[in-house]
């Protein structure tokens, strides 16, 4: 059993400044995640430590931190993988911290919302089912698997000096229907990427693109919504 570091940003609303503190905890297996450390401190070492954390899977999204100098999951951050004993931990940046690594996403929650994330098919639902075939299913697999941990969004540069843009997760899930073949609103879709905040302000930093825990590709559906922009304004 050898012994890990964990330098944690620490951060109480009660008090003037964040801190860093230190812990160390056991490594107790090769495969031991960052998240489980962190669960190891809350429950041996230090109680009032505070994290999100659900589905211990990479699917919820919640336990997005910045770990090492990367937006990452702690549920799937293995120590071996850092390769180091000292892993140092703080909040997701260009997002108000509430407290320690907790932060507030509602600045995220209002871009994804102005996307509209649902379905708009328009005409009447049928008796069934809308049937989309085995290649109309997959042109949408390359965006489908975002799970709004928000990793993109705070590692874009732009999040932090433009308030109002809207953010890759939103563009890419706009894309998503962008791409979904029942979909029959894709001309509002474009309006609402089309806007000063839009589309056009994202400056190709490709940060989004190594963030993504999924291994999704914001850049290229933001690619996508300009084409398509481009392309409905120079249909007669």
């Amino acid at each position: 059993m050898g012994k890990i570091t964990l330098e944690i940003e620490r951060y109480d609303p009660d008090k003037k400044a964040p801190y860093f503190q230190s812990f160390q905890i056991p490594w107790e297996k090769r495969d031991m995640t960052v998240l489980e450390g962190l669960f190891y401190i809350q429950e041996n070492l230090d109680d009032s430590l505070s994290f999100r954390a659900s589905c211990r899977a990479a699917v919820c999204g919640s336990c997005a931190m910045h770990i090492n100098g990367r937006n990452r999951l702690a549920c799937n951050t293995l120590f071996s993988v850092l390769e180091t004993s000292k892993i140092t931990i703080k909040p997701l940046p260009h997002l108000p911290v509430q407290k320690d690594l907790c932060v507030d996403m509602t600045p995220f929650w209002e871009k994804y919302e102005k996307t509209m994330p649902y379905l708009m098919p328009g005409s009447p639902p049928p008796e069934r089912e809308r049937i989309q075939s085995e290649g109309q299913r997959k042109e949408i697999n390359v965006v489908i698997d975002c799970i709004q941990c928000a990793c993109c969004y705070s590692a874009c540069p732009v999040t932090l000096t433009s308030k109002d843009y809207m953010g890759p997760a939103a563009l890419l899930k706009i894309d998503r229907f962008l791409r979904d073949s029942r979909e029959e609103a894709k001309g509002k879709r474009l309006e609402t990427a089309d806007e000063p905040f839009g589309v056009w302000r994202c400056h190709n930093v490709y940060n989004c693109q190594r963030a993504c825990p999924k291994n999704l590709d914001p850049p290229r559906s933001i690619v996508n919504i300009k084409r398509a922009i481009i392309g409905s304004e120079l249909r007669p």
